[in-house]
């Protein structure tokens, strides 16, 4: 995925790019940082962890349970993946669904299961890597995730800003993987002042 991305990058004439990766994006863009560090000025990685990272190799199971929540609920999974279930989460995984139909042109198509797979499938091999060394890292990266994920253990995400030697943490309160959804005015703010800088 990392090498298809840089080639993408190369492929529209780019010879530096920002870098901003959620999830499994955070991965990749920590794969691009290691093969092309010349092709990347900033990173901005969310809801992440590192390679072998603790409890990454356990996302297919709880998205597999938060999916059959969903269903027996007749809510969107991503309520129960992205945000706590306590009342501050609820409020925010409504307002989160309701501003992702705010767009009605040029939407993305529904993944297919297939594809859906093979994303848990990549998930669970880098949660079973072997660690990297991400000293050799030396671009500014902003590491951001909430203080309560449970899809990548926010304990990755402390790992990473002391593993990659050039880095900020932001570490949002009483927020899940989706902390970054939460707290997206903040998130913003925050994401242009570092890639500005």
């Amino acid at each position: 995925m990392a090498r298809d991305s840089s080639a993408f990058i190369h492929a529209l004439g780019y010879e530096k790019v920002d870098l901003v990766g959620f999830s499994l994006g955070g991965f990749i863009s920590q794969e691009i940082l290691l093969q092309e560090p010349q092709l990347v000025r900033k990173a901005i990685i969310t809801g992440t962890g590192p390679a072998g990272g603790g409890g990454i190799k356990n996302v297919t199971k709880i998205t597999y349970l938060d999916i059959m929540r969903g269903l027996f609920s007749f809510k969107d999974a991503k309520t129960f993946l992205f945000f706590n279930r306590n009342e501050n989460g609820k409020k925010s995984a409504k307002e989160f669904l309701d501003r992702l139909k705010e767009r009605k042109e040029n939407r993305d198509e529904k993944m297919s299961v297939g594809n859906f797979n093979r994303q848990l499938k990549a998930i669970h091999a880098w949660g079973l890597q072997a660690p990297q060394d991400l000293s050799a890292i030396k671009q500014p990266v902003l590491v951001a995730n909430g203080d309560n994920d449970r899809m990548v253990p926010s304990s990755n995400t402390t790992d990473l800003s002391k593993r990659i030697a050039n880095s900020e943490i932001i570490i949002y309160k009483d927020a899940g993987h989706g902390g970054i959804f939460q707290y997206h005015e903040e998130f913003v703010k925050s994401a242009l002042t570092f890639l500005e800088k």
